[in-house]
């Protein structure tokens, strides 16, 4: 009974074969291929190389100027603490230091001229006002309406006269201004160029010197390719620290002929429109605002005329001061009068 009971793999295959398999009957199950990266195109190779490219070279200049600013800090370091020697030029250290004291100088000049503009302005404003408050009570106060219109035409006059001044005034802020930040400015942007340019050379300079790579040492035919790339870096920064050299020593001459030639018309300009202010001549005012092109405010146009009452009265006669008093004379003495004798008739009357 045993021998005719088929084996179990035998039985179990029996057992299947009347239903449809779920899956194949075959052992090895296909897998999915493994992973194929995509085909690139040519035009994406090309791409990928640009930018693998473009990122080496921001890597070497991000790593150069590493380099270099190590040098140079060191190079600053050992130079304050007197362990290097540095490359000096007397002469042009004289004119970048006379430059510098001369801009802080003017800076200077600027914030004392724009502080007294802003005062005068206040203090136009005030003579507005105050011809305007003067005019206002000229139509309110007809017994004193002559007065108030003479004190408020001359306010009004010392404010179109202090307006043509502070014209004159921002010219000549804003020429110095010009001159100060922009001009010199500019001129300080090259000097500190080669200032920068100086300490890369010298940095340079000094580490060839060390590892014995200088002019004494490197006359030998084996010098080796680190000490070429040192002597190679040594004078092409050589040749840029020469090159703002002579920048420097061009802009600084040609600042010199600007500052002298503005700065001459300029003070100019504010001597004889202050003093032709604070003298009272409008006329040397506008004289002197014409000359330098200066375009000044419009005059205001004419008040109105004095109403009917102002025209019917007379006018009154200039206010002056009263003479100073003085002690009264003393009365005469009275004389003493000499008796006289009047002879009648043999007898003598005595009159007093």
């Amino acid at each position: 009974m045993l021998k005719d009971t088929p084996p179990i793999r035998e039985s179990s295959d029996s057992i299947t074969s009347g239903t449809e398999p779920k899956f194949p009957t075959s052992r090895s199950m296909p897998f999915p291929p493994a992973y194929v990266p995509p085909e690139v195109s040519h035009n994406g190779s090309a791409g990928t190389s640009t930018l693998l490219r473009t990122g080496s070279t921001k890597l070497e200049s991000i790593r150069n100027w590493g380099v270099s600013t190590y040098k140079c800090t060191k190079q600053l370091l050992y130079e304050k603490l007197g362990k290097s020697s540095r490359t000096v030029d007397t002469e042009l250290e004289a004119q970048i230091e006379m430059v510098r004291e001369t801009q802080r100088k003017y800076s200077a000049v600027l914030r004392l001229s724009s502080s007294l503009a802003g005062q005068l302005a206040l203090a136009f404003d005030t003579q507005r006002a105050l011809g305007e408050a003067f005019a206002d009570l000229a139509q309110k106060s007809p017994e004193l309406q002559n007065q108030f219109l003479y004190n408020a035409d001359t306010q009004r006059s010392l404010t179109r006269n202090g307006e043509v001044l502070l014209a004159a005034l921002h010219f000549f802020n804003n020429s110095l201004n010009t001159l100060t930040n922009k001009t010199i400015e500019d001129t300080l942007l090259t000097i500190r160029q080669y200032e920068s340019a100086r300490v890369e050379y010298d940095a340079y300079r000094s580490e060839l010197e060390a590892a014995g790579g200088g002019a004494g040492g490197a006359g030998g035919g084996g010098a080796g390719a680190p000490g070429g790339a040192g002597e190679a870096a040594v004078r092409a920064h050589r040749q840029l620290y020469e090159r703002l050299r002579s920048d420097c020593a061009v802009k600084l001459q040609l600042l010199h002929d600007n500052r002298v030639k503005v700065m001459n018309k300029q003070l100019l300009l504010f001597h004889n429109a202050v003093s032709a202010y604070f003298s009272g001549n409008n006329v040397a005012l506008e004289a002197a605002v014409r000359h330098f092109n200066i375009r000044a405010p419009a005059a205001p146009p004419p008040g109105p005329p004095p109403g009917p009452l102002a025209r019917a009265a007379p006018r009154p006669a200039p206010w002056r001061l009263p003479r100073p008093l003085r002690s009264a004379p003393a009365p005469p003495r009275p004389r003493r009068i000499a008796p006289a004798t009047v002879l009648v008739s043999r007898t003598s009357i005595t009159l007093y």
